[in-house]
């Protein structure tokens, strides 16, 4: 029988381990679900709905964000406005996602103003406002340019901000913006492949490279995603030995060859190609010499 102390030793031994077994995941959601259900702790509520959206399990995610949300808690409130906001359990609802986002909003959570802003640009639920969107977004961006920690919405705001920038025809302000982003969404990346972050970056770089010409002789890790948008050979060394990505089109389908693994796209090769025992993004920093 489990006890309160078992319980938040085996969910502080998870949160360090990076390669956790199906036992370990196990362990955890039973010492999670004692945390819930035996100590009514909301904080384990959120988390576990956490955990169970970062893996995809979306309607665990939900049911966990519900009970958090019943606690008032704004991150869970975030959580379900993402849920609803994308139809993460198969069905979007513009109105939920609207008035989940706009609590955590007031409660200060910069995602969840992010998303407001998206949605007023987008004309979901409320009626289509431009100039509201950009007003958020012209706000949010003096909260978030001196951010100190990799969990602050820096890319959120700044790749927003650069979209306005090039609207206003200010390119060089855009690809600057662009560019910090960048850089920082790379250091998200290094410690957590998240598979929204991921696509953070994709659209970043998409973004970057129709407004300026891609260097073949200066690029990195991320930059090779815009490669990897069709057919590619691309070289790279790390620790003074020699890696090949390959990205071949057959019958229209893309797929990506990584040593002895295929991907069927950008999506799945950042979030699980491997160099040895650590994720290739990882090691982004220490990889060099690419050429194309």
């Amino acid at each position: 029988m489990m006890n309160e102390r078992e319980a938040y030793l085996i969910r502080n031994r998870f949160r360090m381990n990076e390669k956790p077994s199906e036992e370990d995941i196990f362990l955890y959601t039973e010492a999670m679900d004692y945390m819930i259900y035996e100590l009514k702790d909301p904080q384990a509520m959120l988390e576990l709905g956490g955990y169970y959206y970062g893996n995809k399990y979306f309607d665990l995610a939900l049911k966990y964000y519900e009970m958090a949300a019943e606690y008032k808690l704004p991150y869970a409130y975030e959580g379900l406005g993402y849920i609803w906001y994308y139809g993460r359990t198969g069905k979007r609802d513009f109105e939920k996602a609207f008035r989940y986002y706009s609590r955590a909003k007031e409660a200060g959570i910069t995602e969840a103003a992010v998303k407001v802003a998206d949605m007023y640009k987008n004309g979901y639920y409320v009626e289509q406002d431009h100039e509201k969107y950009k007003e958020i977004i012209e706000e949010l961006y003096p909260k978030v340019r001196k951010a100190r920690t990799l969990g602050e919405p820096v890319p959120e705001v700044f790749t927003r901000l650069a979209m306005i920038r090039k609207e206003e025809g200010k390119i060089d302000q855009a690809v600057r913006l662009l560019l910090e982003a960048k850089g920082f969404q790379a250091q998200r990346l290094k410690n957590n492949a998240f598979f929204g972050d991921i696509n953070i970056m994709k659209w970043l770089i998409d973004d970057l490279y129709e407004m300026i010409e891609f260097d073949a002789e200066d690029f990195d890790l991320f930059d090779c995603m815009w490669l990897l948008r069709g057919p590619a050979v691309i070289r790279f060394r790390h620790e003074g030995m020699s890696y090949v990505i390959r990205s071949t089109e057959e019958n229209g389908e893309l797929s990506i060859r990584w040593q002895k693994e295929i991907y069927p796209d950008r999506d799945a090769f950042y979030a699980k190609a491997m160099l040895g025992k650590q994720r290739l993004m990882s090691l982004y920093d220490e990889l060099y010499q690419f050429s194309c």
